[in-house]
């Protein structure tokens, strides 16, 4: 059994007296790719608000690369969440006034020193060489999720945790987008992306599927 990255361990996250997560137990090994799937209002959102720490649990454990998230401050999560996890949404986060080159550095300058080099040479690896001076405005959807996809990878993250990445992207983005996932499962590095795109499970080692909070 491989090196666990990821591991909830009765994991509940409540709202008032509603459970939006009840005792989930899910384990995440290194270099593998698990899909959350579950209807609107299964817990997916919550899920991934957690594995990114940017909400607490209520109850239970998360232990993300070796460290115990359950009892951190808020300051300790956003050390957590800038040195384990590279995040991509569905809605790009892109800052409007920064060319793509500078969206990639700011992750950079969070994390520790910027690399300009460093960032353009992640960007050619996500096809956007010579995009590299262009503001977000400028950009294809497809085109700002790879910058997106770039920023999550500056910082050599335990865990890519992806929220929907093809929700807004046009077919022929969308295969563009997959394709690079797949390299990067290939490389072996780990991925979770909550999703409900049939296509993005299939290529998945495990699907994670939520219903009322729960694993089912």
């Amino acid at each position: 059994m491989t090196e666990a990255v990821v591991e909830t361990k009765g994991l509940t996250k409540r709202f008032g007296n509603v459970a939006a997560l009840n005792r989930v137990d899910m384990r995440v090994g290194k270099g593998e790719w698990v899909s959350i799937m579950g209807p609107s209002g299964s817990g997916k959102t919550t899920m991934l608000n957690v594995l990114a720490c940017l909400d607490t649990l209520s109850e239970g454990h998360y232990i993300l690369d070796g460290v115990d998230t359950s009892g951190l401050s808020e300051r300790e999560r956003v050390v957590v969440r800038r040195e384990k996890i590279g995040l991509v949404f569905q809605q790009f986060h892109l800052i409007p006034y920064l060319t793509a080159l500078e969206n990639v550095m700011l992750a950079q300058y969070y994390h520790s020193m910027v690399d300009r080099d460093e960032a353009k040479e992640v960007l050619e690896r996500v096809g956007l060489a010579h995009r590299i001076s262009h503001l977000p405005s400028q950009l294809s959807g497809g085109e700002q999720q790879r910058v997106c996809i770039a920023r999550a990878l500056i910082n050599q993250p335990a865990i890519i945790l992806a929220d929907e990445p093809t929700g807004n992207l046009d077919e022929a983005n969308e295969g563009v987008i997959l394709k690079f996932f797949k390299e990067l499962h290939e490389e072996g590095r780990t991925i979770i992306v909550v999703t409900h795109n049939p296509e993005v499970a299939e290529l998945s080692d495990t699907v994670v599927r939520l219903h009322h909070g729960r694993v089912v």
